[in-house]
């Protein structure tokens, strides 16, 4: 394959994934977004014209987040988590709330070498958190976006549109949530443990199992150890790259694991259960796949999880 035909690909719109789309009618669909971006990038590509992948969306004027147009928002802080995962902050005007449901993610707008790019990421903040919300992203080394994100610095103005999809939990829907998350699949978790902690009238149990590399690649851990302490929720880490537990600190030894969550592991995490779980993945498309191999084996039904 040539370079150009490389540099094509890696700017062709990644079709979404089925769970992504909430059913709830929304317009536009995520669906409908996708075609869009799909049409303009094969006519760009017919034409051989990279600059018609450069074509100006819609822009809003307004402070609102919507789901048809751009909004800016402006970074209030970055914060460097590890060597390639940043946590940013951004502003709301006045106390303003983004009233995200569950698990919703928007779609950011990024322009590298005057091409444009869109990702979609779901904020880690409460969806009803007054003032600003977060976002949890990870930067890889030759990733599109990624070069525009690594621009970006307290002040700079953000352009995001949304919120799609999402998670329809009801409190006590479920008697127990089973979390699977690979690095920042942790995202779409933490509003629902929020929720979830914060409603006294919700008494679901939550397992969240949070795989990462090593001990020191674990996002946000105070925040983790926090809802930890509540008691219907339980948090284990499986560490890929660490080969003793002993060198972790005492407090995370007892619920850690070596190596990746296999079929076994997955077994021995869903037969401690105190209840019939739902589950709930996000990772890699691999990660995906494999948790839910893993899940059919272990004898749930294929309506018994939910992939973001």
């Amino acid at each position: 394959m040539s370079g150009d035909e490389d540099d094509w690909l890696a700017l062709k719109p990644r079709e979404p994934s089925p769970s992504q789309c909430c059913g709830s009618g929304c317009r536009p669909c995520i669906y409908d977004v996708y075609e869009k971006a799909l049409a303009r990038w094969e006519r760009a590509k017919a034409e051989q014209d990279k600059s018609l992948l450069a074509e100006k969306e819609e822009q809003s004027n307004n402070s609102e987040l919507n789901p048809d147009t751009f909004t800016a928002f402006s970074i209030s802080s970055v914060e460097q988590l590890t060597e390639d995962t940043y946590q940013y902050k951004f502003e709301l005007p006045g106390n303003s709330s983004l009233r995200l449901s569950l698990g919703q993610h928007i779609v950011l707008r990024g322009v590298v070498n005057g091409l444009e790019v869109q990702r979609a990421y779901t904020p880690i903040s409460p969806g009803n958190a007054e003032g600003y919300f977060e976002v949890l992203i990870k930067c890889y080394e030759a990733g599109l976006m990624s070069q525009y994100i690594k621009t970006w610095k307290k002040g700079d103005m953000v352009f995001w549109r949304g919120p799609f999809g999402g998670f329809p939990y009801r409190p006590n829907k479920y008697g127990e949530l089973l979390m699977l998350a690979s690095g920042t699949g942790l995202a779409p978790m933490l509003p629902i443990l929020q929720s979830i902690t914060e409603d006294e009238e919700d008494e679901t149990f939550v397992t969240l199992v949070g795989c990462f590399r090593s001990f020191g690649n674990i996002y946000l851990k105070p925040l983790l150890q926090e809802l930890a302490r509540y008691w219907n929720i339980r948090i284990f880490y499986v560490l890929s790259q660490e080969s003793s537990l002993e060198k972790l600190p005492w407090s995370y030894q007892e619920n850690t694991y070596t190596g990746r969550l296999n079929e076994d592991l997955m077994k021995t995490i869903i037969n401690s259960c105190r209840r019939k779980p739902f589950v709930l993945i996000c990772g890699s498309s691999a990660f995906n796949q494999d948790m839910s191999r893993y899940l059919k084996s272990a004898g749930l039904e294929e309506n018994s999880s939910f992939v973001f």
